[in-house]
């Protein structure tokens, strides 16, 4: 089954449980091959693409992709040192309904292909680059024009490809302007005022203009220069060069943004927690006539996040149990700090939000409070996402009528509202707003939990933390469907190969209550989705691979709602302790890292 916005609805979200999408009616795409008939055979001349080379002097490059294979991050080289203004390139899912053009381009493997070296072998990549290129070339793209749209579009306008053709000048873009984006932004002149901040303890504001991109990271990240900022590091070969610094900046969903500079201005300076930004980054908006913050800068480290450190260690045989303990320590005590010192939760548990400093050291980032999937969650987080995801659906079909039954909706929108009232107003809009009953977040699942109930879901997200460091693996499961990686795991939690016997046990009692996960049934195989027991033979259907995932879904739901109905029963006759599954407290699971460490130090000296 192909991967895409269709698929995430009816497989991997508990939309699923009730898609009025008939299985039958799902149908896999056809294989591209030499035997189809000639008007669509590949023998055929007016199917074949010119070339999926890259240009030889090309005018773009493409650093990376996200929102499922739809948004690619485009850097013009031939206008030299330009600032972030984040112009990407976007393809709609439906300007490619051809499958053999998805194929030819490998569409599908987009879709959860993350990373510029791997992304840059996919044919989607070069088909941008050389229509990047035609464009700017035949001048409605002339280096002229992509100036001026850097001078004058707002940040984070769209380069849309409205059509994929296997021709790449019958490819029609257009330049949309992103008006609201800059509409989000809140003024830097009432920044303070806004996110509640002291305004002597904010950072110097900078113009963007003395920022030159290098590279986009991810979506949120990029990494900069400063003109003028007098700070300056060493290159490779010891020679000095200018210093290079993270912008931290969002083109949707802009309240995240500000939501992570409040907490990081918030939060008491921690060894492994990411340092209070350095500056921020301003730019004027036409639309509203205002300076507005389009973004945060942060210190760059380089080393790369234990994501991709872990298995890299492990394959050759570096990775110790003297660096494993002391990340696993230094993680837990950054965590307890955020909770006693900061105040806040701390949802986005995950191995990419952990970096490691020059000296080897965890350095926490990510402040944005967004959470995780379920691939990391605690279980009582899922089962209120659950319920949030299908109150929030308003997904339609071709004909406008909705995905799943509008009283379903309506029935898990009132079990939310018992557990948060007017937790719609928290996602109706993307900009920073003020909050009702006095929210500090804009998660709604986490928010709907008492700290005591936090702190364990936290607690659990570090116990499948310390799996992955303990046995030196990039995530939890193999093949996750949102992303793969350079180096996928080997193994699966909860299974143990390389974890010491002590360190097994506090593993267990802190994902205690965890829940047999979808992917014991459905992977992604290469780009699709498949039935586990299929592979390698990938002989499951499109149709198989619904009424598996419907069936997944109609249990994990209906465990959800009594799960919550239980909670909210044990409540009212004030039973309900909030740890309900037992886990150690975060303290706890500090001090037993630290005894293992001293154990572990005391058992090398002797």
């Amino acid at each position: 089954m192909e991967l895409n916005s269709r698929s995430v609805h009816d497989v991997i979200h508990p939309t699923a449980a009730f898609s009025q999408t008939p299985p039958q009616a799902v149908l896999d795409s056809p294989d591209v091959g030499l035997t189809d008939p000639w008007p669509d055979s590949q023998l055929n001349p007016k199917n074949r693409i010119d070339s999926l080379d890259p240009p030889q002097n090309p005018l773009w490059r493409v650093d990376g992709c996200t929102g499922l294979g739809t948004q690619f991050y485009a850097l013009p080289l031939f206008l030299g040192e330009v600032p972030p203004m984040r112009f990407d390139v976007f393809i709609p899912e439906e300007a490619a309904g051809s499958p053999v053009l998805r194929q030819l381009l490998n569409l599908n493997a987009a879709f959860h292909t993350k990373d510029s070296a791997r992304l840059r072998r996919l044919g989607i990549c070069s088909h941008i680059l050389r229509t990047l290129q035609a464009w700017t070339e035949r001048g409605q793209g002339d280096p002229q024009s992509v100036s001026v749209m850097h001078g004058s579009l707002p940040f984070g306008s769209r380069i849309i490809f409205e059509n994929l053709d296997l021709n790449i000048r019958n490819i029609k873009i257009t330049v949309a302007p992103t008006y609201y984006v800059e509409n989000q932004l809140l003024a830097h002149q009432r920044l303070h005022i806004s996110l509640g901040l002291n305004p002597e303890f904010l950072p110097e504001p900078i113009d963007i203009s003395r920022l030159s991109i290098i590279q986009q990271l991810h979506d949120s990240v990029c990494l900069v220069h400063i003109s003028h900022d007098g700070s300056h590091a060493e290159d490779g070969d010891g020679s000095p060069g200018k210093k290079i610094w993270i912008l931290k900046a969002l083109t949707s969903g802009t309240k995240y943004l500000y939501t992570e500079l409040r907490n990081l201005m918030q939060i008491e300076p921690h060894a492994h927690i990411i340092s209070r930004p350095k500056y921020l980054v301003t730019k004027y908006c036409r639309f509203g006539g205002k300076t507005g913050v389009v973004g945060f800068i942060l210190p760059y480290h380089p080393a790369g996040s234990l994501r991709d450190i872990l298995p890299l260690l492990q394959i050759h045989n570096r990775l110790t149990l003297e660096m494993q303990l002391n990340w696993a320590t230094q993680l837990a005590s950054a965590l307890v700090h955020i909770r006693e010192r900061g105040r806040i939760f701390y949802p986005d548990l995950r191995l990419e939000n952990m970096v490691l400093s020059d000296t080897g050291d965890v350095v926490m980032v990510d402040f944005e409070q967004r959470g995780v999937w379920c691939e990391f969650a605690a279980p009582e987080v899922n089962a209120l996402e659950y319920i949030r995801i299908l109150a929030s659906d308003d997904s339609v079909d071709q004909d406008m009528a909705p995905t799943i039954p509008e009283e379903v909706r309506e029935r898990f929108a009132a079990i939310l509202t018992r557990q948060l009232p007017d937790w719609e107003a928290l996602q109706a809009r993307e900009d920073y707003t003020p909050l009702p009953h006095g929210y500090n977040s804009y998660n709604v699942s986490w928010l709907c939990l008492s700290a005591v109930e936090q702190e364990a879901a936290e607690v659990y997200m570090l116990g499948r933390i310390l799996w992955c460091v303990f046995e030196g693996q990039s995530a939890p499961q193999h093949a996750a469907v949102w992303q793969s990686y350079r180096w996928e795991p080997d193994i699966e939690f909860p299974k143990f190969h390389r974890t010491p016997p002590l360190l097994r046990d506090l593993v267990n009692r802190c994902t205690q209550g965890r829940r047999e996960p979808l992917s014991n049934f459905i992977i992604r195989h290469d780009s699709r989705l498949v039935l586990r027991a299929d592979v390698p033979g990938q002989d499951s259907s499109a149709a198989q691979v619904l009424n598996v995932a419907r069936e997944w879904w109609m249990a994990e739901v209906k465990a959800a709602e009594d799960f919550l109905q239980m909670r909210e029963e044990m409540s009212a006759r004030g039973e309900w302790s909030g740890n309900y599954y037992d886990r150690p407290t975060m303290r706890e699971v500090l001090a037993e890292l630290r005894q293992c460490s001293a154990s572990s130090i005391a058992g090398s000296t002797t």
